[in-house]
């Protein structure tokens, strides 16, 4: 797919993985809008970038409509998505505690918020933007547009306490072949990346040490994902009219121990 002049969607886009694939998408001659809830940054970075910024929760549709509508108005409709809001939690599924003995379950409502915001809330941007790339002209091949989703390697070797983050986006490597089964009759291709440790806002707030451990986890190269990585592989997926249905692992080699 030609990039250059196309219009594209990143959710996440105000940080970590999704500014990263925002400003390189940029680079690459795309309109982008960012779809997230920090608007203070989401509207610095749309500035430096020269896109646009429209603050959505993807968990509510309207706020999801809304965000699509505003972006289309500014840069028209999209050829590009690149699914990256997401949130994660550590909670066993059950347990008892060190101190008093007693026995706990994981709420409901904590597991559910994780699938709400990672797998549902992925799938209505990916089913929303994919309407509107079928009012699109087909360019080369056909094609209309490319969908890229993240997950993460937790979808095949999550850790204790992951159940719901597990759950979340071992959803989204299960429904990227259907959906570009889906599309393909309309040249709409889709693929998820599963990436490793990265250095992301998440991990900021954790101690040198616990970072320096897991660097020295990862097979090579021994140290955290950079951001700048995800998106060059994103960007690629976008770009490669050949890469369709594919769940593709980011991670230095690294299989996720127990714990």
């Amino acid at each position: 797919m030609k990039l250059e002049g196309c219009a594209a969607v990143v959710t996440g886009g105000a940080s970590g993985l999704g500014e990263a694939t925002a400003r390189a998408l940029a680079e690459q001659g795309v309109k982008v809008a960012l779809f997230d809830l920090n608007a203070e940054r989401g509207e610095q970075v749309a500035s430096e970038i020269g896109g646009i910024f429209c603050q959505v929760n993807v968990t509510d549709e309207a706020s999801v409509d809304a965000g699509f509508a505003k972006a289309r108005a500014a840069h028209g409709q999209e050829r590009i998505l690149v699914n990256c809001a997401g949130t994660g939690n550590a909670i066993k599924t059950a347990s008892r505690a060190r101190d008093t003995g007693e026995i706990r379950h994981f709420p409901i409502d904590q597991f559910d918020r994780i699938i709400q915001i990672n797998l549902v809330g992925t799938f209505r941007c990916i089913a929303k933007a994919a309407a509107g790339m079928l009012t699109l002209d087909p360019m080369e091949d056909g094609e209309r547009g490319a969908i890229v989703n993240t997950a993460s390697v937790a979808a095949e070797d999550g850790q204790a306490g992951q159940a719901a983050y597990s759950a979340s986006k071992g959803g989204i490597v299960g429904m990227t072949l259907p959906i570009a089964r889906d599309l393909m009759g309309d040249g709409i291709r889709v693929n998820t990346i599963l990436p490793g440790i990265f250095n992301t806002p998440l991990m900021n707030g954790a101690p040198q040490h616990v970072k320096d451990a897991l660097a020295a986890s990862v097979p090579f190269p021994k140290r955290l994902g950079n951001a700048p990585e995800y998106a060059s592989l994103a960007v690629e997926m976008c770009r490669n009219s050949y890469f369709n249905g594919e769940d593709v692992r980011l991670d230095g080699a690294i299989r996720m121990s127990p714990r």
